[in-house]
């Protein structure tokens, strides 16, 4: 069976400048990724779009901020938050992330999209903190 996430390594990509912006369904399943998205994450626009977003998702991030952020966007509020991902090659890169959910004429909620800057370096240390701490408890229970 063909691994449909790359194995990390503990070696992170530098994300300097400029906005990755994507577009999911309700599900989560790509349906907008710019140039941006795919330089930073190392995949072609054809290899992220129609995949879950969670192909990105670093095994380091805790459960329960991806509970917060889905509770989050589909009561039909924004998040941001800092999220640490995995690049196709295995390495990991951080973002300051934005996500709205997109509404139809009628309210009804029928994406999200994505905004996501790079980390600052207070900001990571203050996520990386939390994130062990969430994780231990994620273990213990």
């Amino acid at each position: 069976m063909k691994r449909e996430r790359p194995e990390p390594i503990d070696e992170e990509y530098t994300f300097k400048d400029g906005v990755i912006v994507s577009s999911t369904d309700l599900k989560g399943i790509i349906t907008y990724a710019n140039r941006k998205f795919c330089e930073i994450a190392d995949y072609t626009k054809e290899e992220l779009t129609g995949k879950n977003h969670n192909i990105i998702r670093h095994p380091d991030m805790p459960k329960a901020a991806f509970k917060d952020l889905w509770d989050t966007i589909q009561s039909g509020k924004e998040w941001t938050g800092i999220v640490k991902n995995l690049r196709k090659d295995g390495r990991y890169y951080w973002v300051y992330s934005h996500i709205a959910p997109v509404k139809d004429a009628e309210g009804n909620i029928t994406g999200y999209t994505a905004a996501r800057r790079p980390a600052s370096k207070n900001e990571i240390e203050e996520a990386e903190a939390l994130y062990k701490e969430m994780l231990e408890k994620e273990r213990e229970s």
